[in-house]
């Protein structure tokens, strides 16, 4: 992919977003949304905004670009306004583009983390992915790859998660074996302990859509981590996967949508967990009819009930997801 620069973002702000489905056999009704524009604290010339929350915290970042350099930004909301701009990372080798983004997110015991791309070789596709940590927001540890190959092809598509032990766990699209055209990307994910020591670097699935974002949910057993496939025979459908006792369990396919396309749709899913009610959200298009959709699990992302429409005039996908304390 090639790099994008996009101008100045906005915020949005929405106070309530009333579900389309049903939770615990009951028909929900859509409360009434409410929108408020918040000014954002990026400068001009920013990009590849993303937000995270980890309980009351919510953490902003993007990048900005000056020249041949590119920096890695964060600000946290509060009920004074946001932060003053913090840095994570500035250096001439970012890789940044629309797809594939940077994130900065809040773990339960205070601290932060974050993920970036940085170029590995000549080729627009050769990236590995930085890691890095801090107790303040302010000092940064030195940025490890939790890709350990070497090898001058993708990783990214990253999804940071906290552990239980304290510890990091991450989710990444890697091209390891993946040779020009040739190959399949596959599915990796790395643990980490308290101390940001790396821990392992497993295998979830071998064969993957090239450029779907993913997405990581934690919930009353742990992680589950969606993303869409990739078959054999084109199709492309959405999976999930959950991490118990430090293994992922086989993937599961959350619905047969028989999505069969010949290139990547640079649509992935979202994920999220309370208790043990999981909601999935997606993007489809089998036969060429558009649909953004969403499921829902009782048993911890185990099953998935049908899926309720969400749209399916002009839908463009790009969904995101949330359950609120009442289970919506």
């Amino acid at each position: 992919m090639n790099k994008k620069w996009i101008g100045t973002f906005g915020v949005l702000a929405i106070s309530w977003i009333g579900a389309i489905g049903t939770i615990g056999g009951q028909a929900q009704t859509p409360a009434p949304l409410k929108i408020e524009v918040l000014e954002s604290p990026a400068r001009a010339n920013s990009s590849v905004p993303q937000m995270t929350a980890e309980g009351s915290r919510v953490v902003l970042s993007w990048v900005e670009r000056e020249g041949t350099k590119s920096t890695l930004k964060f600000a946290e909301r509060s009920a004074s306004g946001w932060s003053a701009p913090s840095l994570v990372v500035s250096s001439d080798r970012l890789m940044v583009n629309s797809a594939d983004v940077p994130s900065v997110r809040a773990m339960p015991d205070g601290s932060l983390a974050a993920h970036w791309m940085q170029e590995s070789g000549p080729d627009p596709e050769a990236y590995d992915l930085r890691m890095a940590w801090s107790a303040d927001g302010k000092s940064w540890t030195a940025p490890i790859a939790p890709n350990r190959d070497k090898t001058m092809t993708q990783h990214g598509f990253a999804t940071l998660f906290p552990m239980a032990d304290g510890g990091t766990g991450v989710i990444w699209l890697d091209g390891r074996t993946t040779h020009g055209e040739e190959g399949d990307m596959q599915l990796r994910a790395a643990m980490f302990d308290k101390a940001h020591k790396p821990l392992s670097d497993s295998l979830i699935d071998s064969r993957v859509c090239e450029c779907c974002p993913t997405s990581v949910a934690v919930g009353a057993d742990g992680p589950i981590a969606a993303y869409r496939n990739r078959s054999t025979g084109e199709v492309r459908d959405i999976y999930v996967t959950r991490l118990s006792a430090g293994k992922w369990s086989m993937p599961v396919q959350v619905h047969r949508d028989n999505f069969k396309i010949e290139a990547c749709p640079i649509n992935g899913p979202a994920i999220a967990a309370r208790g043990k009610d999981v909601a999935v959200a997606w993007f489809t298009a089998p036969n060429d009819k558009q649909q953004s959709l969403i499921a829902f699990s009782h048993d911890g992302g185990r099953t998935f009930g049908p899926p309720a429409k969400v749209e399916d005039v002009g839908t463009l996908g790009r969904m995101q997801v949330a359950l609120t304390a009442d289970g919506v």
